[in-house]
């Protein structure tokens, strides 16, 4: 994978719920230090566009997906366990390099 790739993510969350809310920052904070000014987030509340996550097959939230690069993934809860996400996202784990 090209390391300049740009990184999509589409978090499915319930309003402002505490959970979705820890999911966002999480999320977040974990591409402020992996992905600097390579990520895009698009959150998707599912109370205000419920049609959006029938179509995706969501059932729980917050769910993220990683749409781009490939391959995709989806993964459900608040993403506070850092190290299992980047593994799941295919990020290495040492953090951004681009100051090299």
């Amino acid at each position: 994978m090209n390391r300049r790739s740009l990184f999509k993510f589409r978090l499915y969350v319930a309003g402002d719920a505490l959970n979705s809310a820890q999911a966002l920052d999480n999320l977040s904070a974990l591409c402020r230090v992996h992905l600097p000014k390579r990520h895009e987030i698009e959150v998707v509340d599912v109370f205000r566009e419920p049609k959006l996550a029938m179509a995706a097959g969501v059932l729980m939230t917050p769910t993220l997906f990683k749409l781009s690069p490939s391959p995709t993934r989806r993964i459900v809860g608040t993403l506070s366990q850092a190290q299992p996400l980047l593994q799941a996202l295919g990020l290495p784990e040492g953090g951004s390099r681009e100051a090299e």
